[in-house]
């Protein structure tokens, strides 16, 4: 490992011609880049264009003070070692691929007596597609997707869609039964013959052999109209379509099988979307876009695009690999690949026409997005003028309060900056200098405790929201003080009121409402408004991020108890049913847990014993 003063002027000569990585560094020592080469001084030198010593991309120029070097044995281990570094520094300017590592899938379990298709995720969609027990069908773009598919499929293929508690248990057949949506084998309206003949044709149309079935519901949809039964003729057309649907769900028909993916990038500055085409099998079978925020030119980001798909074994490789212009390093991104894709760039035919349909959804991708951009920014904006800021806030943090009858009190902080959900901001947070359901002491503590180490750190938000009102604001407010951060604007949020009587009162409905500290009334924020949809999202943010740490912290609780040799999930509840808390367990006598159904005394003292030891 070796590090280079980075400049116009900096000599590359001592870098070495070999494969490695490489690291840029800013003035405190972060690591803004990181990147792989076959050739490290080649590499280096390539970041810089022509004679005059410009830099190729704007960022090192302006805050890259060294470059460190790390060489490796081959470029598949500089590759591995890549990711590593990615993962451990997150440094601004790579792209850090955020994607499923699993596909969602339709499973068929054929050694079932009467099979079900089940969404379920695969690590590679190949995996298993003819397995002995399974068959597998996908992958699908969407859940949604998915479960569209499966509720056009059972209007031609009435296949069972219960479990097999369920289907064990009935002694009648289900509303779906009777709407023509299944079969019923639960009751034995259909033998395991015909339902396997149901099974396979369920198979055909999700492998995209449908022309016999196509064919069956069309000669049926005429017969029926020759008849003059038009009822019964609209429900084959029904039908017909619905089959239509599956398969055209699937995707874009292709003229050959070719396992193939197109990648198409569009950009607006630093704004960039890759917007990825699957084909398997002659259809397309996924479609996502993967948004990103990068300085680097188009042909380097596809480069660490396609390395982020392709380069570990987590996703299955295409045999055909269809791109919009020449990646950066072809030859090693090849070698990453493992030869066994080939890269294309189709300038004519069906090669081209796929592209083109990739730039469609990838441009769409950032149309949308920017619409987005712009209904945070004028939320923020409408957020400013009704609370008299000077500027839209960027850093906006809300805290909320969450326990069960005055224990476990719990509370979260979540930030959103920019409008948008900044999950590194997220905070949790154990009550623990109030006694009891306090809502107003915990506020003011969790509210303190934050403002403190955001004095401490010079990590500040612009403004505060609390869940509450007047006097939950006023608890925030004393925190605020205490902690010296007096700049940040703190306001209350209270939920809208539904008309209802109190007493025989009738009292009057209200909007979502603001309070402003020192003002006597609060201000009720327009129903349709940006800034009251915005306000309400971080507040539901809060809330659930609360309550899902408070749910994990019960069953942290609740688990001293099932550490407990002979205490099983019936011992539990019962014990926790009759004292209320695992405390109450603690401070109960031996005689009054003995006295519960299945716990003798020798049992009851083991536990007194673990949890007053514990």
């Amino acid at each position: 490992m070796s590090t280079l003063a980075w400049s116009s002027e900096a000599d590359l000569g001592q870098v070495p011609e070999r494969p490695g990585v490489y690291l840029f560094r800013d003035a405190t020592n972060a690591v803004l880049y990181v990147g792989k080469a076959a050739d490290l001084r080649a590499r280096l030198r390539s970041y810089k264009s022509g004679g005059d010593g410009r830099l190729m991309i704007p960022f090192l120029e302006a805050e890259a003070r060294s470059v460190e070097t790390i060489v490796t044995r081959t470029e598949q281990e500089a590759l591995l070692l890549e990711d590593t570094l990615i993962k451990t520094h997150k440094p601004p300017h790579n792209v850090r691929l955020k994607d499923d590592k699993s596909f969602r899938m339709l499973r068929l379990d054929v050694a079932e007596r009467f099979p079900r298709l089940k969404h379920v995720r695969a690590k590679n969609p190949d995996v298993g597609k003819e397995s002995g027990r399974s068959r597998y069908f996908g992958p699908f773009a969407s859940s949604s997707a998915l479960r569209r598919t499966l509720s056009d499929l059972h209007r031609v293929v009435p296949l069972r869609d219960c479990p097999d508690t369920v289907m064990n248990h009935r002694s009648r057949p289900c509303l779906k039964h009777q709407i023509g949506l299944c079969a019923a084998p639960c009751v034995g309206l259909i033998d395991e013959t015909a339902y396997a003949q149901l099974v396979e044709k369920a198979a055909r149309v999700l492998s995209g052999d449908t022309q016999e079935v196509e064919h069956d519901l069309a000669t049926r949809m005429r017969n029926a109209a020759a008849e003059m039964e038009y009822e019964r003729a609209a429900v084959w057309r029904d039908r017909l379509a619905a089959l239509r649907r599956t398969v055209e769900r699937q995707g874009v028909q292709s003229k050959d099988r070719v396992r193939r993916d197109v990648l198409a990038l569009v950009r607006r500055g630093e704004d960039a979307v890759v917007h990825r085409l699957s084909f398997r099998e002659g259809r397309l079978s996924e479609s996502r876009s993967h948004t990103f925020r990068s300085q680097l030119d188009d042909e380097e980001l596809l480069h660490v695009v396609v390395t982020a798909l392709y380069g570990t074994e987590a996703r299955e490789k295409p045999a055909e690999l269809l791109l919009p212009c020449e990646p950066a390093d072809r030859v090693l991104l090849e070698h990453v690949l493992g030869g066994k894709v080939v890269l294309v760039l189709p300038q004519s035919g069906e090669g081209k026409r796929m592209l083109d349909l990739a730039f469609e959804n990838a441009r769409a991708e950032l149309v949308r997005r920017d619409a987005e951009t712009s209904r945070e920014e004028e939320a923020l904006e409408q957020l400013a003028e009704l609370l008299d800021l000077d500027t839209a806030p960027e850093v906006i943090d809300c805290f909320d309060i969450s326990n069960t009858q005055g224990a476990h009190v719990v509370a979260s902080r979540v930030r959103f900056r920019s409008g948008h959900a900044d999950r590194a901001g997220y905070r949790r947070f154990k009550v623990r200098g109030v006694d009891g359901q306090d809502d107003f002491a915990s506020m003011k503590e969790v509210v303190g405790r934050s403002l403190k180490r955001g004095v401490a750190d010079g990590d500040l938000p612009s403004l505060v929201v609390i869940d509450g009102g007047q006097a939950q604001l006023a608890s925030a407010l004393d925190a605020r003080d205490e902690a010296g951060a007096w700049d940040v604007t703190m306001i209350g949020l209270a939920k809208a009121r539904s008309e209802r009587k109190v007493a025989g009162v009738v009292k009057e409905k209200s909007e979502e409402r603001v309070f402003m500290p020192g003002a006597k009334e609060p201000i009720e924020l327009p129903r349709h408004s940006a800034a009251r949809h915005l306000l309400e999202r971080i507040r539901d943010e809060a809330h659930r991020f609360a309550i899902t740490f408070h749910r994990k912290e019960r069953g942290r609780i609740a688990s001293r108890l099932d550490s407990i040799p002979g205490v099983g999930p019936a011992k539990r509840k019962a014990l926790l049913r009759a004292f209320g808390s695992v405390a109450g367990v603690q401070q109960a006598s031996v005689e009054a847990i003995s006295s519960i159904s299945g716990i003798g005394p020798d049992l009851a003292r083991k536990i007194l014993e673990h949890l007053r030891s514990a």
